[in-house]
């Protein structure tokens, strides 16, 4: 990791030192996508065949998955993972139940009815990342909302091999199809649709560069998906001050690193000696992780920075707009006020971003590349639309009438007014005749 003083460095080094390490490469990864994206929609199925074989090297016979291959995966895992899944379930479940909202009515001016009502989104996509770890925890965050949210149609995709894991926990959470495939074309799928895939409306997940890219695209096409987020690879920013302890610190870090080499991790820190004693302790935790050469290319872009004090810190923070902040100070929640952007917010030296990842109950989907400046975590809000409405009994329309068709004469809306005309002189010429 680099270490960077923060005072040192000039408005532009600044910037240079919270560009996440994929964006770099952006113009190459759009042509590359929008390739892909032409092949699914001009071949479908043939196409997601032959990249599958070409990217994931698996060569397959069919795409659904089956009942067969899902009861088999069941079948090959133990009770204790099983238990652990229920827990996590339960307080994911708990924490998204209380996001539900009731329905608003409003009478804005006698005999004017405004309501709020919601419905869930008909089909959703959900996107779970594979390669040499099976996301199984994401399947939970996805799939989860969706069936509280009341979604009638609950599609997953995974690349193959698809980990028992991930088909086990897809079968608790509701999924209702289960389709093997990965990456750029597996969000193109989703979002087109294909001769044996139907199309859906909204995609959720997160993933690489690539699919990240994907996910774009697909919501821009005529016809496309819409998506979450564009959430890519994961990312932390730890802020720490002297009483932080080093290998709490380190583990935070890597539990980040591990997961890409684009991943980036981010220490701030008010405090120069506990940076060396930050490093020592990631030598040290290294050694044990089976990841280590993932975690050091991603350490490899990643940097300590250091900050006149927490407030300069929060500064950095909030200009850089984690997808994970992490806050190891004496009284971390003193400083959360001032936190304005980040994907989730970890509060204390026992709140490590893994508990949040798996079980404690927050979302795990979240915006990175600096998006937290404008979205949001993942909630059951994202799985369903608001619709209004509104009522007017006569007396409420001949009170707002002669408003609204003034308005519209304004606004030169010639229709717009005679359709409020039209209504008043027949109110008129009831009443005349009366």
């Amino acid at each position: 990791m680099d270490c960077l003083i923060w005072q040192d460095l000039s408005e532009e080094e600044r910037r240079e030192a919270l560009e996440r390490p994929t964006q770099k490469a952006g113009d190459n990864i759009q042509q590359i996508v929008a390739d892909i994206g032409r092949e699914i929609a001009g071949k479908g199925d043939q196409a997601i065949l032959a990249l599958t074989e070409r990217f994931d090297g698996v060569r397959l016979s069919q795409l659904l998955v089956s009942e067969a291959q899902i009861s088999e995966a069941e079948a090959r895992l133990g009770h204790d993972f099983k238990e652990a899944i229920e827990q996590a379930y339960q307080n994911i479940e708990r924490f998204h139940l209380a996001q539900q909202v009731n329905d608003i009515v409003v009478e804005t001016m006698p005999g004017i009815t405004c309501e709020v009502t919601t419905r869930a989104i008909d089909s959703v996509g959900l996107y779970i990342p594979g390669g040499s770890a099976p996301l199984f925890s994401t399947v939970m965050m996805l799939a989860i909302p969706a069936q509280i949210a009341g979604c009638r149609e609950i599609v997953l995709a995974s690349p193959p091999p698809i980990a028992d894991e991930i088909l086990y926990t897809a079968k608790r959470c509701g999924v209702t199809k289960i389709y093997q495939m990965g990456g750029a074309q597996a969000i193109f799928a989703l979002g087109l649709g294909t001769e044996s895939i139907p199309k859906v409306d909204k995609i959720f997940g997160p993933g690489n560069s690539f699919v990240t890219e994907a996910k774009k695209q697909v919501s821009m096409m005529a016809g496309g998906a819409s998506i979450d987020m564009p959430a890519g690879p994961s990312e932390v920013l730890v802020i720490a001050d002297q009483e932080a302890n080093p290998d709490f610190v380190a583990s935070d870090l890597l539990s980040q690193a591990e997961h890409g080499a684009d991943s980036q991790v981010i220490l701030v820190t008010p405090d120069e000696a506990l940076i060396p004693r930050v490093m020592e302790a990631i030598k040290v935790q290294l050694q044990q992780l089976s990841r280590a050469e993932t975690a050091q290319k991603s350490l490899s872009q990643s940097r300590a920075i250091i900050v006149s004090d927490l407030s300069e810190a929060v500064t950095v923070s909030n200009a850089y707009a984690p997808e994970h902040l992490i806050i190891q100070t004496v009284n971390p929640r003193a400083l959360l006020p001032a936190i304005r952007h980040a994907g989730s917010v970890f509060l204390g030296a026992y709140s490590p971003e893994s508990m949040g990842d798996y079980a404690s109950g927050t979302n795990h989907v979240l915006p990175t590349y600096g998006y937290a400046k404008t979205y949001s975590s993942l909630g059951l809000a994202d799985f369903s639309k608001r619709m209004t409405v509104q009522t007017l009994t006569q007396k409420g329309f001949e009170a707002l009438g002669p408003t609204v068709a003034l308005l519209a004469e304004r606004e030169q809306l010639d229709a717009h007014k005679l359709a409020v005309e039209v209504r008043l002189q027949a109110l008129a010429d009831a009443g005349n005749n009366q």
